[in-house]
């Protein structure tokens, strides 16, 4: 039965789409409907959607509904899970953008039933039999030479080529422009680089146009920035594989597949609420096992805030146990027949067993070790290794650290790191010229209480606390809290209930009053007046960054526009700062930005988009590894101003 109380289209209430089923979609469309496709699924934005049996159903107009069906797996796989009830379907403009406005599916999470069968049925030589589509040869053996170090093959090559042209246009035409058509080739050319077996390219490509879509619907918590990223990555590797580079890392894992690991004991670190803008939510818990690998538990489905805000005590299986993740974060797990994925993810197959353990506090164990170094050692090591499998991912570890609160700035705690040792009282003091330590919420969503939270802490400058968190290698001097609790020994602390078990998880618990210590002026400090300049943003590399934003945001012809409107003010001000190279990179993206060649009859030809792409590709690069390395200074040098 459709649900009695429909409400406005959202991206949390749509299932996920194969990119496969959503390309076939637009490429079936009649071209003559392409103009009116981005104005069509912005337009669903204010009409009804609705719960059926065994899906969702969107009311398009009249005697046009198109309902969608997805598998097993939560997504739509295959083309005939939707459907529309007007006279042109499947062809019809109201189904290609239902399609459109819906999340994109993960195909590792979600796999296409016709390519896995397809994979499975290979001949003697290797030769795929996919109906979508073959490279001649199997997407594992592909991978499998490339990561040994090999020249790319002619079908990666190939792929990467294509995914490189959709993305160069893309960045020419800029993200208002990057509507349904481009963001469709862009996904026609992840497919391909999954068929080539290329999964880096393939993951980039995705998650660019799930960039382009939060950008182009103005998403909350969705940074220009983060699109930024993304482009560069995409563009980064697909450029170097068409170029033949061997490098294995520009290939990536093809599957990260959960192994067994025996028998393991885990202990909860805290629980982390999760809000995706690509239409997913729930709880992942925070593990560190006895022999001090970090592994996490997750519940994360397709769903909204509300679901991640009523994981807060969710129970999931995991194999013949069910497992309380408010439970698991202060408690700990003997499991057998587990299995681990290469990133440190949980399995929950049927032959896992488990037991409940005793849980041990942060100062116990190998929960210990989360505190034991200092967080300029702590951060240096983070910003120096990457993921070459996975760039998200760099700089994403826990850390843990003991802070004193010293005021707040907006939304933001500032504080300052403690000193080590043990026979400094009960108090520690600060770290002498330490840098003042920004904590941002990680999510400041209403449902959630981060924000609450902070506010609470900010208002005890004096505060000692214990924080685990994630650092922001975006920022100077900035961490991501995800729980606190009482600093060991001093007296201005934290007083938690005795069943949180010296630990509030921000996301979900709410500290109130009482777990404040009193306001007692001999030991609370003065709140701070003026914080240290941020390294990155009173830096000139703003002027970049603006740059390469707005090459993203408007596209080729408004750097062009910028760049004849500012003349040498662009570049003045970072050579007399000594960042040389940006300016000179910079300025030779301004120039590309504008060059049109002409043709044998001296007719203006269309500009390349190669030799702009390449331009905009080193002025990010350059921009990213600088601000990195001024963001690892913040942390080791006093504040500035």
């Amino acid at each position: 039965m459709t649900d009695s109380t429909p409400t406005a289209v959202q991206t949390d209430r749509l299932p996920p789409v194969l990119p496969g089923v959503a390309t076939a979609a637009v490429a079936a469309l009649p071209p003559r409907l392409h103009k009116r496709l981005d104005a069509t699924v912005e337009r669903l934005a204010g009409v009804p959607v609705g719960r059926v049996d065994g899906g969702v159903s969107v009311d398009c107009g009249a005697e046009a509904l198109v309902t969608l069906s997805p598998g097993p797996t939560g997504a739509v796989t295959e083309p005939d899970q939707a459907r529309c009830s007007c006279l042109l379907a499947p062809r019809c403009l109201h189904r290609t953008a239902v399609l459109v406005a819906c999340p994109v599916a993960d195909p590792a999470t979600h796999p296409d039933p016709a390519s896995t069968a397809a994979s499975a049925t290979t001949d003697q030589t290797g030769a795929s039999t996919s109906r979508t589509g073959g490279t001649g040869k199997s997407a594992g053996a592909d991978a499998g030479r490339a990561g040994r170090g090999t020249a790319p093959t002619k079908a990666q090559r190939a792929a990467a080529g294509a995914l490189w042209r959709a993305a160069a246009a893309v960045l020419a035409a800029g993200a208002p422009a990057a509507g349904a058509v481009p963001q469709a080739e862009l996904l026609r050319a992840a497919h391909s680089a999954r068929l080539a077996g290329l999964p880096r390219a393939e993951s980039a490509a995705l998650r660019a146009v799930r960039g382009l879509r939060a950008h182009r619907g103005r998403q909350t918590g969705h940074r220009l920035a983060e699109l930024v990223e993304v482009l560069h990555d995409l563009l980064y590797v697909a450029g170097r594989l068409a170029a033949g580079d061997p490098d294995p890392a520009l290939v990536g894992i093809l599957r990260r597949a959960y192994q067994p690991d025996g028998t393991l004991e885990v202990h909860g670190v805290c629980r982390e609420p999760v809000i995706s803008a690509t239409g997913y939510a729930g709880v992942v818990t925070h593990l560190v096992a006895a022999d001090g690998r970090r592994l996490s538990f997750s519940d994360v489905k397709p769903g909204g805030p509300d679901r991640a805000r009523d994981c807060a005590r969710a129970v999931t299986e995991m194999g013949a146990v069910a497992v309380n993740h408010a439970v698991l974060a202060r408690g700990g797990l003997r499991i057998s027949g587990t299995t681990v994925s290469p990133d440190g993810r949980l399995g929950a197959g049927k032959g896992v067993r488990a037991t409940m353990l005793a849980g041990i506090d942060w100062s116990s164990g190998p929960l210990a070790d989360l505190f034991a170094r200092p967080l300029a050692e702590v951060v240096t090591a983070q910003l120096a290794a990457d993921d070459p499998e996975d760039p998200v991912r760099a700089g994403t570890a826990l850390v843990g650290c003991d802070l004193m609160v010293v005021g707040a700035v907006g939304d933001q705690v500032l504080a300052r790191e403690l000193a080590p040792g043990t026979d400094a009282g009960p108090d520690r003091a600060p770290i002498p010229d330490g840098p003042v330590i920004r904590l941002v919420p990680v999510n400041s969503h209403p449902m959630l209480a981060h924000l609450a939270n902070l506010r609470r802490l900010a208002s005890r400058p004096g505060l000692r606390i214990r924080v685990v968190g994630r650092l922001d290698p975006d920022r100077a001097s900035t961490l991501h809290p995800l729980a606190v609790g009482p600093v060991p020994g001093a007296a201005t602390t934290l007083r938690l209930p005795t069943d949180w078990h010296g630990r509030a998880d921000l996301g979900y618990d709410e500290i109130q009053g009482g777990h404040l210590p009193p306001r007692d002026q001999a030991t609370m400090t003065e709140p701070v007046l003026a914080v240290g300049a941020d390294a990155v943003a009173e830096s000139p590399l703003w002027r970049v960054r603006r740059l390469v934003e707005l090459a993203v945001s408007g596209g080729r012809r408004a750097v062009a526009e910028a760049a004849r409107g500012e003349g040498t003010g662009l570049a003045g001000p970072l050579r007399r700062a000594g960042f040389t190279t940006a300016a000179a990179v910079a300025t030779t993206l301004a120039d590309e930005s504008g060059r049109r060649g002409r043709d044998v009859f001296g007719r203006l030809t269309d500009p390349d988009p190669d030799r702009y792409a390449w331009a905009w590709l080193a002025v990010t690069a350059h921009l990213a590894a600088t601000e990195r390395e001024l963001i690892r200074f913040s942390w080791t040098a006093p504040p500035v101003g």
